[in-house]
């Protein structure tokens, strides 16, 4: 199992007080709650000192607060972008440029700013009852800054039916 399989069934494993305690630091950083910080490092640093390829900090604590607002059941190969794409199919054809423009600003969010806009993209998903990757997604997190990952995401999006041409 990889490091960041560990992770993700660490995660998944939490009871509801943990998943709560990580809700209410969603949008704030590791070193403004000390039981925050405790219940973080209780899951990240044991699994960082056995293997140095286990999600870096910042991600990590981003998917841990992420999966404690969104506790979206894993499947692989689930990926963000199709579920996304999933998701656009099914929106009201008068909010579907508004639905892009969200997809849009995600795509060209740093990693230190792109929490609201997947945790949009996660709403979207739950909301849906669709699954996703969380191993992939935390990969992709771990290696934002390069743009290939960017545009693999937006592939994904426009992969089917030749683009985002509207479907009533």
């Amino acid at each position: 199992m990889s490091p960041t399989e560990q992770y993700i069934e660490a995660l998944s494993n939490l009871k509801s007080g943990d998943l709560g305690l990580l809700r209410t630091h969603a949008g704030q950083g590791l070193d403004q709650s000390v039981e925050g910080f405790d219940l973080f490092a209780g899951l990240w640093w044991p699994l960082r000192d056995k293997n140095h390829r286990a999600p870096r900090r910042q991600v990590a604590w981003l998917i841990a607060k992420l999966y404690a607002c969104c506790p979206i059941e894993h499947a692989d190969g689930q990926v963000l972008g199709r579920q996304l794409r999933q998701c656009w199919l099914h929106v009201p054809a008068d909010k579907r440029e508004r639905f892009r423009a969200l997809v849009d600003q995600l795509l060209v969010s740093s990693l230190a700013e792109i929490e609201p806009a997947i945790r949009w993209a996660l709403m979207e998903i739950s909301d849906r009852e669709l699954k996703l990757d969380w191993v992939k997604l935390t990969d992709d997190l771990s290696i934002w800054e390069r743009e290939s990952t960017r545009l693999r995401w937006a592939e994904q999006f426009i992969a089917n039916n030749g683009g985002l041409k509207d479907v009533d």
